[in-house]
């Protein structure tokens, strides 16, 4: 099994590399060490920071394997909507469990853990089984307050301190939530009934 690790921080990146030749695995590689030409990773390691479709785009056939590295909760669905990933692990995962979630990964299986599928369920609420809106977050408010001042997304990111990739996985998830596809149909939908903000 070949394994590419693209994480954004380098200390856990090499950690993990050197982790994975201990444990056996022999095809073990990191997106900085300028991998091989011709390299077809099974097995792409990525954090929040990294995952990217042009990655994906360029190992098609590589499973994705999501090393949870302070993906705030509520962003998870939206991430596992907007790109194709095969598996989500905790950096609190044991090795036993990372060696098990690569093999069910590598084998076209779905790998999550606990915390992440409670996660994904407690999202699953925002829109009730009536197609009703539920409530938005603050953060949420604050950001659709930016739209309607018309600032794009690298503005919303230096605003409240955070990375355009973040900001993409929140205007994913508040577009779901109204039932949208675009920031004008976002405004119309906001001005018709917008939900409260929870605390």
């Amino acid at each position: 099994m070949t394994i590419l690790i693209d994480l954004g921080n380098g200390l856990v990146a090499e950690a993990l590399s050197q982790l994975l030749v201990r444990a056996g695995y022999d095809h073990v590689v990191r997106r900085d060490w300028a991998p091989a030409p011709g390299l077809i990773p099974d097995v792409l390691l990525v954090d929040d920071i990294t995952l990217r479709h042009e990655l994906l785009a360029r190992y098609p056939e590589a499973k994705v394997l999501l090393i949870d590295t302070g993906i705030q909760p509520e962003d998870l669905p939206a991430l596992l909507l907007a790109y194709r990933i095969h598996g989500v692990l905790s950096p609190t995962t044991e090795l036993h469990l990372l060696k098990k979630a690569l093999r069910v990964v590598s084998e076209g299986q779905v790998w999550i853990d606990n915390e992440s599928v409670k996660a994904v369920l407690r999202d699953s609420g925002a829109i009730s089984h009536r197609g009703k809106i539920g409530r938005i977050t603050r953060r949420q408010e604050e950001l659709i307050a930016s739209i309607r001042q018309g600032l794009s997304n690298k503005e919303i990111a230096q605003r409240f301190g955070l990375s355009e990739h973040t900001v993409k996985a929140h205007l994913y998830r508040i577009y779901r939530r109204f039932g949208v596809t675009s920031r004008s149909k976002l405004m119309a939908q906001a001005m018709k009934g917008r939900p409260a903000a929870s605390a």
